[in-house]
């Protein structure tokens, strides 16, 4: 039995139901039971979450007759008491955000009081905006069902990138609900309000579901969106009120009221009921100590769901990134060719995929016909996939909200449902999975964004100014627009004219913008192994690494070699091939400091915060062979320099710090530095309670050292242009930074170095782990409580 393992094996019940699936459960969750009891053991815990009744209340006097009966045909004869709540606070004019579990009925908190209204005066609009097109379509299919139910005349559709051309226009005439996403408000809508006069003349409701995914610099965006919306709102004479949903996070009514800049109320008591729910953590064993090698942990996930699928439980596996999602259908569609399940049984399923591909996914997991999915954070929303067994989660997905969220997507028909979460080596992953008290008891993170993001402001005036003119006193937000639009104005962007600047440019801004990434641009992938047929579409910055020429394309478990990629055309040529292995990019990253907005010292070193330039490029790939994961060879590349500035933390280490290191060489010292980067990013993250790939890091020379003379810089940087705060918030956390940092790398049990800790000897050089032991204690010698202010953690 594991030594740290926290929580009690909870004694299973029965299968008193004789259900095939509640016994397959029982008989996987009796294996891992067992499997902990092991001297060992990879389950470090198993936490049950025991079933939970709901609390219910009666149909609100004001609700429409016609609605009851609709919903009584449906089976409802009472609500959960949280969506009586919102109806009440609706109907009083409330901005509200509805903050509860996956799976209890959010939907119908605002469904009622929109359709409510809708049938009351069939004159009214409402916005449904959904962060993606796929959950859009899901959530349509429920309006239509309970319209349908009523009777009434209440039209919605779907408007995004998807649309007919032949259909736009009758649905911005004769639509009550449109259903979107933030990149069509922002290009189709917001853009061309003048064909959309009636609708928001008209305007009651808008509905912004998922909050929780508007965080650091897409929720940024989305801020100024909102603002651009309000100012055709206001333009055209309505003010709609604001209804937000969202899964469980620590500041729900601060990042509802800087997103929408108004007071909002939080609905955050659950009365839905939920089925029994075990959530196991299982780390891969440790296959050789001195290194700290684990086996891996793609293949142990396979493990863990081929238990789930032999005892027949669907099941949803989640990947953190597109190759991982690729690489896990592979061997589960090996592993499952075995079993006695129809072709078809296994897909995968991401961002990338068509749309008609990814419906006929979501079709197959609710009518059964589908057993098992390995997916991105794309099926992580609330899209109905129906009533799944287990989910299996390849690595942490980097939040604690995000763990939850997936977990959920399991027993969502109050039936019980296992999740288990499989460690990857990331040092994140080990600190969670090997302190599961700290997970279980710790609240979910907070959501940070940062809309006066300059870069993000000025992009969102542009669009403000081709919408509507800016007059001379205005706001933006809590931004007076004179300064901004003077320096638009000297780019011969802007005209003052009047009292007002008006767009002259003949450019159309919101196509220049990306929502999402650095840039807007998408590369199509075409496969010419016989008539060319595009296949699927990548982003901007995961192209450079997944396309380059010679890369293996993964997809649908089906491997194409890059045969040529057209950066100026944005397309990548692939060819049908079969190979034992697939392909992992290198990149160089170079760091510049432009300029130190705060600094301090700490003893002989220095802590800074400022602004920087970053300058990536892909140099390079290696082959890596399925199972194995060993490096089979090797590939140089030349791809485009991207650019990026932003804003950044580092650590600067002067001659005076590193004269205190004697004993250590210049490349020890250069291999610890290297090493301590790794352990602060984990930590940073941990802290910030942020995903990992938000911030990235850098290893430099200050400018103008020489040999004599050198001295190292450690960057930690906002992995965004323009930054979106988190830089800031490290520079105020030195003190429990170190000390975390510290304790991360005393825990760690390998010899000289491990992807769990400084990471692998090869990566950072011999000698890593204990240069950066040696280095770490030096700053904190240096870094007693009090300095900089930062209050302890």
């Amino acid at each position: 039995m594991p030594t740290n393992l926290s929580f009690d094996f909870p004694e299973l019940p029965g299968s008193e139901t004789g259900l095939a699936r509640r016994t397959g459960l029982d008989a996987s969750l009796e294996h891992f039971r067992r499997l902990a009891a092991r001297e060992s053991s990879p389950v470090r815990a198993i936490h049950r979450q025991p079933a939970r009744p709901g609390e219910y209340a009666d149909f609100p006097e004001g609700l429409d007759p016609r609605l009851r009966r609709a919903l009584a045909a449906q089976g409802i004869e009472r609500l959960y008491s949280h969506q009586a709540e919102a109806f009440r606070l609706l109907a009083a004019g409330r901005n509200l955000v509805v903050v509860t579990p996956t799976a209890s009925g959010k939907t119908l908190c605002y469904n009622l009081a929109v359709l409510n209204d809708l049938v009351a005066d069939p004159a009214l609009r409402a916005v449904y905006l959904f962060p993606t097109k796929a959950l859009a379509e899901d959530q349509l299919h429920e309006l239509q069902t309970l319209v349908d139910a009523i009777g009434a005349d209440v039209r919605a559709f779907t408007y995004d990138g998807d649309t007919p051309q032949d259909a736009r226009r009758a649905i911005r005439e004769r639509a009550n609900v449109v259903l979107t996403n933030p990149d069509m408000l922002h290009t189709g809508i917001l853009p061309h309000h003048t064909r959309w006069a009636k609708f928001f003349e008209k305007l009651r409701y808008f509905v912004i579901d998922e909050l929780h995914t508007y965080r650091g610099v897409y929720g940024s965006h989305l801020a100024n969106l909102l603002r651009r919306l309000k100012r055709i709102c206001a333009f055209y004479g309505s003010s709609p009120q604001f209804v937000c949903c969202s899964a469980t996070i620590a500041n729900p009514r601060e990042l509802a009221e800087r997103l929408l800049e108004e007071p909002v109320e939080v609905l955050d008591r659950n009365g839905a009921p939920s089925g029994e729910k075990y959530f196991i953590f299982y780390n891969p064993p440790v296959v050789n100590r001195q290194l700290g090698i684990r086996r891996s942990y793609l293949a142990e996930a396979r493990r863990v769901a081929m238990e789930f699928l032999e005892r027949g439980l669907q099941t949803l596996v989640f990947a953190n990134n597109r190759l991982a999602t690729e690489v896990l259908v592979t061997y589960l569609k090996d592993a499952c060719a075995r079993l006695p399940m129809p072709p078809g049984a296994v897909r995968g399923y991401r961002g990338g995929y068509l749309p008609r591909e990814r419906r006929q996914i979501e079709r197959g997991l609710r009518d059964g016909h589908i057993r098992c999915v390995a997916a991105t954070n794309a099926l992580e929303l609330g899209i109905d996939i129906g009533s799944l067994d287990a989910v299996v989660m390849a690595g942490y997905p980097g939040t604690i909200a995000s763990t939850w969220q997936r977990a959920g997507r399991a027993g969502r028909r109050q039936s019980a449902s296992v999740a288990v979460l499989v460690a990857s080596s990331a040092p994140l992953d080990q600190y969670i999975v090997e302190h599961p008290e700290y997970f279980f008891s710790q609240s979910p993170e907070h959501a940070w964004v940062n809309p006066d993001n300059l870069e993000i402001l000025v992009n969102h005036l542009k669009c403000a100014a081709f919408e509507l003119p800016l007059r001379e006193g205005e706001k933006f937000g809590p931004h007076a627009v004179e300064p901004l639009c003077r320096f638009l104005e000297e780019l011969r962007l802007l005209h003052h004219s009047g009292d007002a600047w008006h767009w002259t440019s003949d450019t159309y801004p919101a196509d220049a913008i990306s929502l999402r990434s650095i840039t807007s641009d998408n590369f199509v992938v075409v496969d010419v192994t016989g008539e060319p047929e595009v296949i699927a579409q990548v982003d901007f910055p995961s192209a450079l690494t997944a396309l380059h020429e010679k890369a293996i394309y993964l997809h649908e478990a089906r491997q194409y070699q890059v045969e040529r990629f057209d950066y100026e055309g944005r397309k990548a040529y692939v060819r049908r091939v079969e190979c034992d292995y697939f392909t992992d990019a290198i990149d160089y990253t170079q760091v510049k400091v432009l300029e130190e907005l705060e600094s301090a010292p700490l003893g002989q070193a220095h802590v800074v915060h400022g602004d920087v330039r970053v300058n990536r490029q892909i140099v390079g790939f290696k082959k890596v062979r399925f199972y194995t994961m060993e490096n089979v060879g090797s590939g140089n590349l030349s791809m485009p320099e991207q650019e990026m500035h932003t804003t950044a933390f580092w650590l600067h280490f002067p001659r005076a710090f590193l004269e205190r290191l004697s004993g250590l060489t210049p490349t020890e010292i250069q291999s610890g530095v290297a090493g301590l980067a790794n352990v602060l990013r984990t930590v940073a993250a941990f802290l910030l309670m942020s995903d990992p790939r938000d911030l990235g890091v850098a290893v430099s020379e200050k400018a103008g050292a020489g040999i004599q003379t050198f001295e190292p810089l450690l960057f930690l940087y906002d992995a965004y242009p323009g930054g979106v705060g988190l830089s800031p918030h490290l520079f105020r956390m030195v003190p429990a930074l170190l000390r975390h940092a510290a304790d991360l790398l005393a825990g760690c049990q390998c010899d000289a170095g491990c992807p769990s800790c400084v990471g692998p000897v090869g990566e950072v050089g011999e000698g890593g782990k204990q240069a950066a032991l040696r280095i770490l204690s030096e700053l904190m010698r240096e870094a007693p409580a009090p300095p900089l202010g930062v209050p302890a953690v």
